[in-house]
């Protein structure tokens, strides 16, 4: 009777309806969109801001010069290049993301036993690459699209040129950065917004609730951009070796990192490191915060 009891017990907390599944993962990719949508500006300037002075030392633009410029000379149009492969890539990449994340959580505490933060990190990396390695081709073709204000091709048309021009493989480039960065930040992000949640309800009045969530999500996207700003600057130059033939063709990440460091110093590897963080503190914010209420609007539990 035990047994049979026991049995019931884990079938119930298994089982899972078609509709818990899309809403899981509708809920992080709408939320991830959002905050995408919003943020994507600042995106452009950081990934035009990484690809300064390619090979060179020298003196940086500043962000709210180089935005000037960039309005001045190319429009406001400029600043949203790349938005609907950023779009489309954000509700895949959102939702396998942040929607791996629970269940990776729930098989890694009954395999070891354990809820501690090194689980919530393990489960955040695997998620956040396996939603990278899926999802890079749309990557590359919004970085493509940010550096090229000029052409007239839409998505599709661009994709398409690339993959002719350069073969499929092409649309992999940086995977392997690409997928250490997206570890690191996925890592990072809901590790540290879990870990930030419990210690602030168990050592603080605070409960569950909007103010929770902003402050658990502001220390998270402090914490993942300062982890992962070099990562990010790799897969941006790697991504756009087109636009870096002063210094050659990088091998691979491990190579790319290693010649930014030669020829532009350790300052190289954080170009762009302000618009990061002014871009993922509030998209990270922006994220977590829509997808608890998303969540509780359809009747899931907080992350």
């Amino acid at each position: 009777m035990a047994a049979d009891s026991a049995s019931a017990d884990g079938k119930q907390k298994w089982g899972v309806s078609a509709s818990d599944v899309v809403y899981h993962f509708g809920t992080s990719g709408i939320s991830v969109a959002t905050a995408t949508g919003i943020t994507h500006p600042l995106d452009v300037l950081k990934v035009r801001l990484q690809m300064q002075l390619v090979g060179q030392r020298g003196p940086l633009i500043r962000m709210g010069k180089l935005s000037v410029q960039v309005v001045k000379s190319e429009g406001l149009r400029s600043l949203y290049l790349g938005l609907t492969p950023a779009l489309t890539r954000s509700v895949i990449y959102g939702g396998l993301r942040l929607g791996l994340y629970e269940p990776t959580k729930y098989v890694c505490e009954m395999a070891f036993e354990s809820t501690n933060i090194l689980v919530k990190i393990a489960s955040g990396a695997f998620s956040g690459a396996v939603a990278t390695a899926l999802t890079n081709p749309m990557e590359v073709l919004k970085v493509r699209i940010q550096m090229n204000a000029r052409t007239t091709r839409g998505p599709v048309q661009e994709l398409q040129k690339i993959a002719s021009e350069e073969g499929i493989k092409a649309l992999w480039k940086g995977v392997g950065p690409a997928m250490v960065r997206a570890a690191a930040l996925t890592a990072s992000q809901l590790a540290t917004y879990d870990e930030s949640k419990r210690v602030l309800t168990r050592w603080t009045s605070l409960e569950e609730g909007f103010y929770l969530h902003l402050i658990s999500s502001t220390i998270a996207g402090t914490v993942s951009t300062i982890m992962t700003a070099p990562m990010d600057m790799v897969k941006t130059r790697l991504m756009l070796q087109r636009e870096s033939k002063r210094v050659g063709r990088y091998k691979n990440g491990i190579h790319c990192a290693s010649q930014v460091l030669l020829t532009e110093g350790p300052r190289g590897l954080y170009k762009g490191g302000f618009a990061i963080f002014t871009r993922l503190a509030p998209q990270t914010t922006i994220t977590f915060i829509l997808c608890e209420k998303l969540r509780e609007l359809a009747g899931l539990k907080a992350i």
